[in-house]
């Protein structure tokens, strides 16, 4: 009896994503239309209030939170956190704000990294509460803002308001994980580095102090830090191999200087250290600024900036939000997913790190995101929102 209803209850969840699809598209659009990149990140409210609308269409009372959004359906405090972000990266151009359809994609930025993925999170609660299943606790729907850079009016905000992650018992977010479950990421520690020296004309080079020559010195100390830290790999399951190697990534961004003619008085360049899980952030950090110390004790005058860090995480292969979600992909795909580590940082740290199993599985592909051309399979939309929603029948549902 109880496998017949579940059943019952999987086809009805099923058939009501399938009338949802045009609606999914259609708000996966409107959400690649606003330009929340990050920086400067000045329409977050615009998108904001967008979200805000369509929950509350679904059926849902909000609560903002600055620029935050929470959203609850059920009732209890066991919870089932579907968590997303809505901030992209900057455009390459401003048509990939201009979204379209093409071959069965849909193109434009944040398509695959994720606005497409909060469409899914989205209607599959609306699919588990039209089809009035009786649950044993709550969806709870967490959605933010300033994730590319760290969380710091996101999600670090709700954490520091003690707003994320109440009772929660498990989390997903839609990141494009191009198939696999991920979940474990690395930390993170990013730092702008800015040499001092003093502006001249170039004719009169002799009275001024060349800031980049002093910044070519801070660089060539981190190589001999970058070839120790990349010997170093997790025990993680990631792809390809090369993957494997801890990260310090030198010159991400670089500036200095105003003219040809003349000695550059400021250069900056930006430090990306990316450490596995087995690593500790602390112990890394201290190694970063004790190069900086030792540079400024023979003379290099510089300052230093943290622009982003984060801690590493890991989540249980075999919780049960990890057997039910395997088990809904399966089911949906027709395959099994891999549990691999996300190549950098995750807002799944947020919750696995207060003992909340975390995972992240999306439609999109890691490979196109933040790229020329990025985009999502339409039909991979649709799935997902099949498999959040079935995943949460398989943890929630009371039969």
């Amino acid at each position: 009896m109880v496998n017949e209803l579940r059943e019952k209850t999987r086809e009805a969840i099923l058939r009501r994503i399938k009338t949802y699809q045009n609606d999914i598209l259609d708000f996966a659009k409107a959400l690649i239309s606003l330009p929340t990149e990050n920086p400067p990140g000045s329409e977050y409210k615009r998108c904001a209030n967008a979200i805000v609308k369509t929950l509350s269409d679904v059926g849902l009372e909000c609560s903002r939170h600055e620029d935050c959004i929470t959203a609850y359906f059920g009732t209890g405090r066991r919870t089932i956190y579907l968590h997303g972000h809505y901030d992209t990266v900057p455009a390459l151009a401003r048509d990939q704000f201009e979204p379209y359809v093409k071959g069965g994609k849909l193109y434009g930025r944040g398509s695959s990294d994720m606005k497409a993925g909060l469409a899914s999170m989205i209607y599959a609660v609306k699919a588990v509460k039209e089809c009035e299943i009786e649950l044993t606790g709550r969806i709870g729907l967490t959605i933010v803002p300033d994730e590319e850079t760290g969380g710091l009016r996101g999600s670090s905000h709700l954490l520091s308001s003690k707003l994320l992650g109440l009772g929660g018992i498990g989390m997903l977010t839609p990141e494009p994980t191009s198939g696999a479950i991920w979940n474990a990421n690395r930390g993170a520690i990013s730092l702008r580095i800015t040499t001092i020296g003093k502006s001249a004309h170039v004719g009169l080079q002799h009275q001024g102090i060349n800031a980049f020559e002093r910044m070519l010195r801070v660089a060539n100390a981190f190589l001999k830090l970058e070839r120790k830290v990349g010997r170093r790999t997790t025990k993680f399951k990631i792809e390809p191999e090369a993957a494997r190697h801890s990260i310090l990534l030198l010159g991400g961004r670089v500036e200095g200087g105003t003219n040809f003619n003349a000695v550059p008085a400021e250069c900056s360049f930006t430090v990306d250290r990316r450490i596995n899980p087995e690593e500790d952030l602390e112990t890394e950090k201290n190694a970063l600024h004790s190069v900086l110390d030792e540079l400024k004790e023979n003379g290099i005058k510089l300052k230093s900036e943290i622009l982003q860090e984060g801690l590493s995480a890991s989540s249980s292969e075999v919780s049960p939000l990890a057997r039910a979600l395997s088990q809904s992909i399966e089911e949906v795909q027709g395959k099994s997913s891999p549990f691999e580590m996300c190549p950098g940082l995750l807002e799944t740290r947020f919750y696995a790190n207060r003992g909340i199993p975390a995972y992240a599985y999306g439609p999109g592909l890691l490979s196109v995101s933040h790229g020329p051309d990025e985009y999502v399979q339409t039909d991979g939309i649709f799935k997902c929102a099949e498999i959040y929603a079935l995943t949460i029948m398989r943890l929630l549902a009371s039969h």
